[in-house]
């Protein structure tokens, strides 16, 4: 198996040296300040793990598929939530955080040699590792025009959208999704939406477009707009850890066309990939509640207000950035520079060419840490320039 090196490993001359940062201003503060993942810092809510310890006592083995109430409520929250109603609790399956069902994804519906699997330009690194493990060919293209003349035959077997984007927080509009969706059906290419940024929008209500202007989230490929009113070849896949802090409790799930679920169940079953019990009731609470996600948003929102001008009084143009946990920002060289150019100020990025060739004039930049540290890293910003 052909797997690239493990990206942030090759970030850690960058950390060492933004951990020696040293100011004799106390509003800068010591130390690194470490906005290069997307790792939550604020407290997991409390109605979530209230459901945890209830669910404490767990001698016996969860359901794989997870239990009819947790399916129906993930249903209900793509009704209430991402302006798709009609998810089938039957397509609903719940997984060990979306990281592995990205990872996985390939393997589970049977690709293998000779398949392949597509995703953006700009990505997640987990999609081309997953097509690697299956053994299928990983190919990055933004546009169905970049296959050329396809058949069912010459197609790719699996297509991955990301909106919001890691790491660029573009989102796609549903126009641009249904496009997507004709296209992949007239080929037979499963469509696979990761949308675990979709809480987190940034755009006023006139950029949302109808039916997402009183909504705080993004387009799902499981609007009835985008699917004509029908699941068939595609999957979404959501998880809590942005909305709801539960990184650690690994708590996602996958939906769409009940019959790709089915086979997805199938293989888990086999090789005992389940959710555990008190993840699946604290999972349940997550998505039935509304108020502590509105709370979180708000958090990242000031977070980003500190942020991004701080960025650009720095020299960095914000770039994309539409929602999501992470500003895209270029300093129009390469993404390395700028990396080194932060550290110097104690403050430690993700070279955008973590994310493909596409990126390398980028840095991504989190939003996750205390407020405390985001205030350190704009009056680090606001001391001009590094060179």
């Amino acid at each position: 198996m052909d797997l690239p090196d493990f990206p942030w490993d090759s970030l850690a001359p960058a950390k060492e040296r933004a951990s020696s940062f040293v100011s004799p201003d106390p509003a800068q503060g010591e130390g690194i300040v470490d906005l290069s993942v997307g790792t939550p810092v604020d407290s997991t809510p409390e109605v979530v793990q209230t459901a945890l310890r209830e669910a404490a006592d767990a001698p016996g083995y969860p359901q794989t598929w997870g239990t009819p109430d947790l399916r129906e409520g993930i249903a209900q929250w793509f009704a209430r939530r991402r302006g798709a109603p009609g998810v089938d609790p039957a397509g609903v399956l719940p997984t060990v955080g979306s990281k592995e069902l990205v990872a996985w994804l390939p393997t589970l519906l049977g690709l293998t040699a000779g398949d392949t699997v597509a995703f953006p330009r700009v990505a997640y690194p987990t999609y081309d590792v997953g097509a690697r493990i299956a053994g299928a060919t990983p190919f990055a293209a933004d546009a169905t025009t970049a296959f050329g003349p396809t058949t069912r035959a010459s197609a790719p077997k699996l297509l991955w959208l990301n909106t919001p984007s890691n790491p660029t927080g573009k989102v796609l509009g549903v126009e641009h999704l249904a496009k997507v969706v004709a296209w992949a059906r007239e080929r037979g290419v499963v469509v696979a939406s990761d949308e675990c940024y979709a809480e987190l929008d940034w755009r006023t209500e006139e950029a949302r477009g109808e039916g997402y202007d009183s909504l705080p989230t993004t387009p799902s490929i499981l609007d009835p707009r985008v699917t004509g009113g029908s699941h068939e070849g595609l999957l979404a896949v959501y998880s809590t850890s942005k909305q709801s802090n539960l990184a650690g409790y690994r708590a996602a799930f996958v939906a769409g066309d009940p019959a790709l679920v089915g086979r997805l169940l199938e293989v888990r079953k086999h090789a005992g990939m389940i959710v555990p019990w008190p993840v699946q009731r604290a999972l349940l609470a997550a998505v039935g509640d509304d108020a502590h996600v509105a709370a979180q948003r708000e958090i990242y929102r000031a977070r980003r207000e500190v942020l991004r001008p701080a960025l650009e009084g720095f020299g960095l143009r914000i770039d994309d950035s539409e929602a999501g946990l992470y500003l895209w920002a270029s300093a129009g060289e390469p993404s390395r520079v700028t990396v080194d150019r932060l550290a110097q100020r104690g403050i430690l990025v993700a070279p955008g060419d973590f994310y493909g060739a596409a990126g390398e004039q980028h840095v991504r930049v989190a939003l996750t840490a205390t407020d405390q540290r985001i205030a350190m890293a704009a009056a680090r910003l606001a001391a001009g320039p590094a060179s």
